[in-house]
């Protein structure tokens, strides 16, 4: 298991990081989910640790919040010692019936890491996420927030999940300009049948140096090897019951078809070549892998093994490859500053 750091950062966290989203489940999507409770939870927790899997990723919105109480429970239980594993956490969704149990104000994130380190049973979150973009709240008053759960020591880092690349860069200037901590890390959705982040995002983290953590990698199930062209997985499986995310479904079944050979010719699942694909490519920090079972999350580790050649890796960009879109290529060419200026142009006049 290597270990890379998170962006700009001296902390180093696994190539794979355990998603917490199959912990508690309840009504509506979290039980499609998964509903794994303590015992199961524990067990998957130790059997990554022990793996070298330092790197936990949950939220305060999973299951109500019970996923982030059974992670606590089951790191207390272990008996883990705080320094070995790296807590992740995120703050945005609705908590609560009233209008500000919401969103990236200052109330809610204060609310929030109280809240999230209550019932994570810890006195820091190293990585504190704001779980998306909330159009309602200006992005200094956010990068203020977090910058004073910094200073008072309640969270090591902050980082940021599916915002835009000009809003995280509108973000770090914030951060640049008022001297406060920025975002370190982006955690968004990337596969090798979902490479939309490539676009803009991935040369943005590049110049930024912010690391970038996967979340659905196996776009919701689809890359496990179950589906296919003829082949719509078991009734009940998860991209059957909760089909998230959304997926160019020929495009995702061309990878499909393109990775069962290279799977076959290192004696692998499907799903460690997807795996594989993402920890092959240079600007992703970590993986969020995902379990129900055990067998599962060892087939998921072992990916981090598989070692894909250059033929076999052009063979998957040839299959996965992002059509030209107008005006991104135009865009590319003409370069920043005219895009700054079309930016400027298409401001509402109001604010001039």
């Amino acid at each position: 298991m290597r270990h890379h750091p998170l962006g700009r950062t001296g902390l180093f966290v696994s190539e794979l990081c355990l998603g917490t989203m199959t912990f508690g489940g309840g009504e509506g999507i979290w039980g499609k989910i998964g509903a794994l409770q303590q015992t199961d939870a524990e067990r998957l927790i130790g059997q990554a640790l022990d793996a070298g899997i330092n790197f936990i990723d949950t939220a305060d919105v999973y299951s109500g919040g019970l996923s982030e109480q059974i992670t606590g429970q089951a790191l207390k239980n272990l008996g883990v010692a705080r320094d070995q594993v790296i807590v992740a956490t995120k703050v945005l969704g609705e908590t609560g019936p009233g209008p500000n149990a919401r969103g990236a104000s200052r109330g809610h994130i204060m609310d929030g890491v109280k809240a999230s380190l209550k019932r994570l049973q810890l006195d820091h979150i190293d990585l504190y996420q704001i779980h998306g973009f909330d159009p309602a709240t200006p992005i200094e008053e956010t990068v203020r927030a977090l910058d004073q759960l910094v200073r008072h020591g309640h969270v090591r880092y902050v980082g940021v999940s599916n915002w835009a690349a000009w809003q995280i860069v509108k973000a770090l200037g914030v951060a640049e300009r008022l001297g406060l901590a920025r975002f370190e890390s982006l955690q968004a959705y990337y596969t090798v049948a979902g490479r939309d982040l490539e676009r803009e995002l991935i040369p943005m983290l590049k110049s930024e140096g912010l690391g970038l953590m996967v979340w659905s990698p196996l776009a919701g199930g689809l890359l496990s090897g179950k589906y296919g062209r003829g082949q719509q997985g078991e009734e009940g499986s998860r991209r059957v019951s909760f089909d998230f995310p959304p997926v160019d479904k020929e495009r995702a079944y061309d990878c499909i078809d393109a990775m069962r050979p290279i799977a076959a010719a290192h004696g692998v699942s499907v799903a460690q070549i997807a795996l594989a694909w993402l920890l092959h490519q240079p600007q992703v920090t970590s993986v969020i892998v995902g379990a129900k079972r055990p067998e599962q999350l060892a087939d998921n580790i072992a990916a981090t093994q598989v070692a894909l050649s250059a033929a076999e890796l052009q063979q998957l960009d040839q299959a996965s490859r992002l059509p030209s879109e107008y005006p991104g290529w135009m865009l590319e060419r003409q370069g920043e500053g005219r895009r700054k200026q079309v930016a400027d142009a298409e401001a509402p006049r109001s604010q001039a």
